[in-house]
């Protein structure tokens, strides 16, 4: 590759005249050369941390990551961020910690980004919110930016079976009905989890890693490998080379998120199963470019693409085995058999997606990816709802949900919080046929819109999973199944028809139609809605969470918290 003239990067600011003689006596001072000096800078971004084994291994994957970069002539700067994992923080105050978590990665990277002057970045990611939060940064800065991911977590092996986190959530519930024993508990939280890596399942993290590569910020295929694989490398390396490839060619983070490639994102989530929560991260990517693609457009692309992706939680399947049938790439190409692939997206490798999948020479192996003509079901795995119990939308999971389960009707029992919620549960006081209504949960009004996975999984524990049903304004795991509907907008803390609801009226949800509808006339709401009490207090009266209660926006449109490209008045990369 030829020297790259930096007359017009972001680093000149920090290495170039005699006026930063004093900046790059600094650099002399850490080992830099005059030639790394005068080359381009690439930020490697990493959400390394001791937290959890989602992100552990992501400190070694930096460093191939900038092997690739140096042969490529540029000179890197590692640098991390924080991580909140949704694993650890699950069922707590903690998880409050998390959705807020993704608006701080992605302003810090900016901060570290702008600050430092530098001209590229390769972001590193292993846990659900820190891929949207590292791509959103990529997309705000508009820099020559390529995503990779950690790598999912082997699948742990218990009587011949594999297992994951999700097995062991939803045997606290059988452990609660008195169906398990602390001894039987104990040997399957030794074993679920045995290496580093992300959850193995198509939960938030994997999906998000196959949207990096579907929205084209990843290397095709990158996402697959497990985090333990030495094969890692080798992507890591091959990203550090296609991002000086992508300065060379001056290709930036918003000539590959446009309309249409998010659209291809949106496909990839649903015709894997995917998490719900993607409904909220593609939004927020989106408000990043200035693109208005909100929660129903998505839900729209979710309805009319086939299912076809056997993955866990719905189906049987974890990431490694979508890796070893042919990952992305494949299920890819599977989509474009149908039409349904916008080719002419750029990518991080500076070749079309239509060149790309012109590469793939696997196809579907009928087990792990079914062929897109014989789908599991013909619309996606995740289904937008609307009606007047969510006039905003709300969202649902239904991939490995059968037909006659995806219609629901039953009596509200109302809870204030999670807490409320999860108590009942386990106590058993609630009745089968209840629709259990969790509010004061969403972005502001929780603050953090929390997910449930520690009530929606003692549902199963108990074999209640299709008994009732469950709707909040917070977050459902890219873990839970069962007719369990979020994102249920407007939310309670702004005087959404969830915070009017009582105890037995009689709720509607409906997936096959998209429908979230209450059985109260207009006037009804509108009788209850002047009797309303304002939102809940919450303990957060300072702190970040206050700071985030204030500025969230709503959760159709991703739960933002600035104005986004729409409202910018410059551009990083050209100032």
């Amino acid at each position: 590759m030829s020297r790259i003239d930096k007359t017009n990067l972001p680093s000149r600011h920090v290495t170039e005249g005699p006026a930063r003689a004093p900046h790059r006596s600094y650099f002399y001072a850490m080992g830099l050369g005059e030639e790394e000096i005068h080359q381009p800078w690439v930020g490697v971004a990493t959400c390394w941390n001791e937290a959890a084994p989602c992100n552990i291994a992501l400190n070694r994957q930096a460093q191939a990551v900038k092997l690739g970069v140096k042969e490529g002539h540029g000179t890197p700067r590692e640098f991390t961020t924080i991580t909140v994992t949704d694993g650890i923080a699950m069922g707590h105050e903690g998880m409050r910690s998390s959705l807020a978590s993704r608006e701080a990665i992605a302003d810090t990277v900016e901060l570290t980004m702008r600050g430092h002057c530098y001209d590229a970045i390769v972001g590193l990611a292993g846990c659900d919110k820190s891929l949207p939060g590292m791509m959103m940064a990529m997309v705000r800065l508009n820099t020559p930016s390529v995503f990779i991911y950690g790598g999912s977590i082997l699948p742990g092996r218990l009587d011949g079976k594999d297992v994951t986190v999700q097995d062991v959530f939803e045997a606290v519930g059988q452990h609660q009905a008195g169906n398990m024993s602390d001894a039987a508990l104990e040997v399957l939280e030794r074993v679920a989890c045995p290496s580093a890596g992300a959850c193995g399942g198509q939960f938030t993290a994997n999906t998000m890693a196959c949207v990096s590569e579907a929205i084209g910020l990843a290397l095709p295929n990158s996402s697959g490998a497990p985090a333990p694989y030495e094969s890692r490398d080798q992507y890591c390396i091959a990203s550090g080379q296609a991002v000086m490839n992508l300065i060379e060619k001056n290709i930036r983070a918003r000539d590959i998120v446009t309309r249409q490639s998010l659209e291809n994102a949106a496909r990839v989530v649903a015709c894997t199963g995917g998490s719900t929560n993607a409904g909220l991260h593609l939004p927020a990517i989106a408000h990043e470019a200035g693109i208005d693609f909100g929660l129903e457009d998505v839900c729209d692309i979710f309805r009319e693409t086939p299912y076809f992706v056997d993955l866990k939680p719905g189906g049987t399947y974890v990431a490694k085995d979508l890796y070893e049938a042919g990952g992305v790439p494949v299920v890819m190409n599977e989509l474009r058999k149908a039409g349904l692939v916008h080719e002419d997206c750029m990518t991080a490798t500076g070749r079309s997606m239509g060149e790309e999948l012109d590469m793939v020479t696997r196809e579907a192996d009928g087990k792990v990816i079914y062929s897109v003509e014989t789908p599991l079901t013909q619309s996606g795995g995740v289904v937008g709802l609307k009606g007047n119990l969510a006039p905003d939308g709300a969202i649902v999971k239904v991939a490995g949900m059968e037909a006659q389960h995806q219609r629901f009707v039953g009596p509200a029992r109302v809870f204030e919080c999670e807490e409320e919620a999860f108590e009942a549960v386990k106590a058993r006081q609630y009745e089968e046929g209840e629709v259990l209504v969790i509010r004061n949960e969403g972005p502001a009004g929780g603050p953090g819109m929390r997910e449930m996975l520690a009530t929606t999984a003692a549902l199963s524990g108990q074999g209640m999973g299709k008994k009732v049903a469950l709707i909040t304004d917070g977050r459902f795991s890219g873990a839970t199944r069962g007719f369990c509907v979020g994102h249920v907008g407007p939310e309670a803390a702004h005087c959404g028809p969830i915070a009017l609801l009582k105890d037995g009226d009689v709720i509607t949800l409906d997936a096959i139609k998209g429908e979230l509808s209450v059985d109260l006339t207009e006037e009804e709401l509108e009788q209850r809605k002047s009797e309303w009490a304002g939102p809940r207090k919450t303990i957060y009266a300072s702190g970040a969470l206050w700071k985030y209660a204030q500025l969230v926006g709503a959760t159709k449109h991703g739960a933002v918290t600035h104005p986004g490209a729409n409202e910018e008045a410059h551009i990083y990369m050209d100032l």
